[in-house]
């Protein structure tokens, strides 16, 4: 009984911080969309340097992004059947 109470401490404890953190980078994300200075600033931290066009293009995609969707799948040639092998 000794050790249970500080491993279901522990894991209470990882799933409220992952619960925290995916609150603050939405709330983060959201504050980006919104200025572009942020939005330059995370481009150069990585290695990217946006001009004017390539920034909108950026702001238009973070806003028509909503929060839980699903990333679409790129779509496949109806030719080309893929059989999950190599030829």
């Amino acid at each position: 009984m000794d050790i249970v109470i500080p491993i279901i401490t522990l894991i209470i404890g990882l799933v409220g911080g992952f619960f925290i953190g995916v609150f603050y980078l939405r709330k983060q994300l959201e504050k980006m969309q919104s200025n572009p200075d942020m939005l330059q600033k995370m481009a150069k931290q990585m290695g990217y340097n946006l001009n004017g066009k390539q920034m909108q293009r950026a702001q238009q995609m973070m806003k028509n992004q909503q929060p839980g969707a699903k990333m679409p799948q790129p779509q496949q040639h109806p030719a080309r059947k893929s059989s999950g092998r190599r030829k």
